[in-house]
């Protein structure tokens, strides 16, 4: 196999090593947040991507844990081409926020696309959501139902196993950080703070393997240049030797 071969070899086989660690394990429904912090108010972002590769998504429900950790306050920021409809209903037990007793709190919430609107194969949609004060504890499980335009119904209302492993459907998770000390509660300002990337750390590993394709086929030239040198020396030293051996002569 020539030098040239093994080098496609090598950049083919770390071509697919990329392919293979870039791809996500699957594309679930998300919550994420910059600002969230218990006691606090933050803006949370539910990503919902298209996991069909022939139907889009027309519908995303949203359920709160309204039994578990209740919020007072929600808003939400209008999406072009969708519409929302947030649904109450009644605590067990009132809910104390700045001195007033709550006793009626939004428990769901439903986004529904326009004509144009839906979310088609390979996109995804980001759907904002003001919440606060955010309960005191560590997590917060947001069971969701994704609906798809040819009638499929995924639910994401799996809790995280005791085990560790990840669940089939897993419910869309938002950690939940102490506030430091001293901070007090207040609303999130209008624009809400820029969601996590997903995809920062993908894009760093893709293109530090990518590089490292290149160095290593750049690394294959010099070997074969080295290698060629000491072969052809000693035959122009002989040649060499031969002429002046013949003037002598």
């Amino acid at each position: 196999m020539t030098w040239f071969k093994r080098a496609t070899v090598v950049a083919a086989t770390v071509g697919a090593v990329t392919l293979a660690v870039a791809a996500p394990a699957s594309a679930h429904v998300t919550v994420s947040s910059t600002s969230a912090v218990q006691g606090g108010y933050g803006v949370l972002v539910f990503r919902v991507p298209t996991e069909s590769d022939t139907a889009s998504t027309t519908k995303v429900e949203v359920n709160l844990p309204i039994k578990q950790a209740p919020v007072a306050s929600v808003s939400l920021r209008p999406v072009p081409g969708w519409t929302a409809v947030a649904e109450k209903a009644k605590l067990d037990k009132p809910l104390d926020a700045h001195g007033t007793q709550i006793t009626e709190v939004i428990s769901k919430i439903t986004w529904t696309a326009g004509a144009d609107a839906a979310i088609k194969p390979g996109q995804f949609q980001q759907f904002e959501v003001s919440m606060g004060p955010l309960p005191k504890v560590d997590q917060m499980f947001f069971k969701a139902l994704q609906t798809y335009s040819d009638g499929t119904v995924v639910r994401w209302i799996d809790e995280p196993t005791t085990d560790g492993t990840e669940p089939e459907n897993p419910a869309p998770t938002l950690k939940l950080a102490a506030a430091a000390t001293g901070d007090t509660a207040a609303p999130a300002s209008a624009a809400p703070a820029a969601p996590e990337s997903s995809n920062s750390g993908a894009a760093f590993g893709i293109a530090g393997l990518v590089l490292g394709v290149i160095a290593l086929v750049f690394a294959l030239l010099a070997y074969r240049r080295a290698g060629a040198g000491p072969a052809t020396a000693p035959a122009a030293a002989d040649t060499k030797e031969r002429v002046t051996s013949g003037k002598s002569s």
